[in-house]
């Protein structure tokens, strides 16, 4: 999942809305820290309202990757992606198209479910701008392996560029899955890729309820 599909059921809650995206800011501002529920669980049940919340919010993004990334859904598509983009590089001994592979699924869902409920991104947004970033901070700190570093900035900054609506242009899509591929230290994606963007589109609506699934349990 990625960031709008975790949050979108809990905008009433802004700070377990910025637990659902700790993990995955972690994973940016601070590449070997971690989030686990082990070192979550106890601070779910804090007297202080923020930390619980944010705690729950890490708990709830942990449980819902645990059963999306075993939906038959999901291993199909990313499957198919990965397939469609390895034809389309030709040759490539990195692991850049099963990595895009999966993330595309992901991207594309939050493309599907914000295009369903314009408002909801709306208000993810907002709901994250009614944060106090020091205070998610500081339950960052406590839920994670060690203090959390450049934390603050990057959620700063995540407020500040709203890019989850470029996920529903193929063209700015490109352009965010390139910038994640600078991050993680893989090659760039030419622009061919953007060719296989529409139909794989359709492929995630198709299977939306399926990859779904689990948020009934």
């Amino acid at each position: 999942m990625n960031y709008f599909t975790h949050g979108r059921r809990f905008l009433h809650d802004p700070y377990f809305v910025a637990g659902t995206a700790v993990p995955d800011w972690l994973r940016v501002a601070d590449r070997t820290n971690r989030v686990r529920s082990k070192t979550a669980t106890p601070w779910a049940v804090s007297a202080v309202p923020h930390i619980a919340a944010v705690a729950n919010g890490i708990l709830q993004h942990l449980h819902d990757d645990q059963w999306f990334h075993g939906t038959r859904a999901f291993v199909e598509l990313s499957w198919e992606f990965t397939r469609r983009i390895r034809d389309l590089l030709g040759h490539d001994a990195s692991m850049r198209p099963s990595f895009v592979g999966h993330i595309l699924v992901e991207m594309l869902l939050d493309a599907e479910l914000a295009a369903l409920a314009p408002e909801s991104l709306d208000r993810y947004y907002q709901a994250l701008r009614n944060i106090d970033i020091s205070s998610v901070c500081q339950a960052v700190d406590c839920c994670a392996l060690r203090p959390a570093r450049n934390m603050a900035a990057l959620i700063d900054r995540f407020c500040a560029d709203p890019f989850l609506y470029d996920y529903s242009e193929d063209g700015k899509l490109l352009r965010r899955l390139n910038m994640v591929m600078r991050r993680v230290g893989l090659p760039e994606l030419s622009d061919c890729i953007r060719d296989l963007l529409p139909d794989a589109r359709v492929l995630v609506r198709l299977r939306r309820s399926e990859l779904l699934s689990g948020e009934c349990e």
